[in-house]
């Protein structure tokens, strides 16, 4: 079973059971998904029932954010000033890249609930742990309307979960400057998202630091709810809010998303040992995630992509001088990418193996349609391609040669 969609160059979904559950999707109204809460906390095992819930609503997102990122990418290429969108637009298809690989090495490690404390204790690590290192810095440093301190290419020290909110608000923002609304949601839907909106932002400004930050973070959400509130009394009487909606949505998703953005520096300005460690804890478990990955494509695949999977032990523990940390943290960094690589190869050849699949089971159904999966012939041919996509592992060149002469039977039969 394949998704619907395919990710912005990487790998497809191939394997059976990588697909989310069906049915409708997280989503607070037609057409706009909002991430799902995210279970467990880091270093505790997830519960079994909480990280099948979270796995099954994450995924119906993911799907569902593809499909609008598409639709709001070919509304950005229509608009007329759609130059001024690309940095937003890259952004979100690089938050949802991030995510959806994330996604992939999570269903690896539950393994169809297949799972030990170990395995749930990875999952957490996968769920909380840093997105960064498989997000472009550059990418990154467009997230905040405001310029932030820190080292050049510093990147974001965002979880799976503040990846999914980041990206929520990003796709807001996009959908009201391209005055984009495929579903036609009415006015009191938009409000009630403004509602929800205002007790995120509520609930990330008891994150700030006590101070004078805090006290003007918590004064412009009043602003915004005071606004949101004489709005939603005036649609309730009847009058027009139409022109008075966009801008408070853009000033809401704004507010949300640098809100997130701050408190992710902030954290990053923390030691750097606390950071070295908290990478390779994420990569211990990507690297755990991935080999079962790798383990499946050598069983099914033949010939399978040829990539190493890094051992993060090799790396030593973690130092603690100045000098040897930074380039701890770059042989990290350097592992991380490279399990990115080997990822995307080994997800790629499953993918290949399960298009192929897919076409087959398409050219017999019309066979069967037309009578000529009868003919001897044009059954040899489907036996033949049917048997060496059974074979473990399915010799890919062959397969597609096999399917290519099933279909040319059907061509001149």
């Amino acid at each position: 079973m394949s998704l619907p969609g395919q990710p912005f160059g990487g790998p497809a979904w191939t394997q059976a059971g990588r697909a989310s559950t069906s049915g409708s999707p997280a989503s607070a109204g037609a057409g706009r998904a909002v991430a799902p809460p995210a279970p467990g906390r880091l270093g505790a095992p997830l519960d079994p029932l909480a990280a099948a819930g979270y796995l099954d609503a994450l995924g119906r997102w993911r799907d569902e954010r593809k499909r609008e990122l598409d639709q709001l990418d070919q509304a950005a290429l229509a608009a007329r000033d759609g130059a001024q969108l690309v940095g937003d637009t890259t952004l979100s298809m690089a938050l949802w890249k991030a995510v959806s690989d994330r996604y992939e090495l999570l269903l690896a490690t539950w393994d169809g609930g297949r799972v030990g404390q170990a395995e749930r204790e990875r999952m957490a690590s996968l769920i909380w742990g840093r997105l960064d290192a498989t997000l472009d810095p550059s990418l990154l440093a467009r997230v905040s309307a405001q310029p932030v301190g820190g080292p050049p290419g510093a990147g974001l020290a965002v979880s799976l979960p503040e990846a999914c909110r980041l990206s929520d608000a990003l796709v807001s923002q996009l959908r009201v400057r391209l005055a984009f609304d495929p579903s036609g949601a009415e006015v009191t839907e938009r409000l009630r998202q403004l509602r929800a909106q205002m007790e995120r932002i509520r609930d990330q400004i008891v994150l700030e630091p006590a101070g004078a930050t805090q006290q003007a973070a918590a004064e412009q959400q009043s602003r915004l709810a005071r606004r949101l509130r004489d709005i939603a009394e005036k649609a309730a009487r009847g009058g027009d809010v139409g022109g008075l909606l966009a801008p408070l949505e853009i000033e809401a998703a704004t507010f949300e998303r640098d809100l997130i953005v701050t408190a992710a520096r902030r954290r990053e300005t923390g030691a750097k040992v606390q950071r070295a460690r908290s990478l390779r804890a994420d990569l211990a478990a990507r690297e755990a995630a991935l080999r079962t990955i790798v383990e499946e494509c050598v069983a099914t695949v033949d010939p399978a992509p040829n990539y190493a999977v890094p051992a993060v032990d090799a790396l030593g523990p973690v130092p603690n001088t100045a000098d040897a940390l930074e380039g701890y943290l770059h042989r990290l960094d350097q592992v991380a990418r490279a399990m990115t690589m080997a990822q995307n190869a080994y997800t790629a050849a499953l993918r290949d193996r399960d298009e192929l699949a897919g076409r087959l089971a398409a050219y017999h159904v019309k066979a069967r349609a037309t009578g000529a999966a009868d003919q001897p012939d044009v059954q040899r041919a489907y036996e033949l391609a049917r048997e060496e996509l059974a074979r473990r592992p399915t010799r890919t060149g062959l397969a597609a040669q096999l399917v290519a002469l099933y279909q040319r039977y059907l061509e001149v039969t």
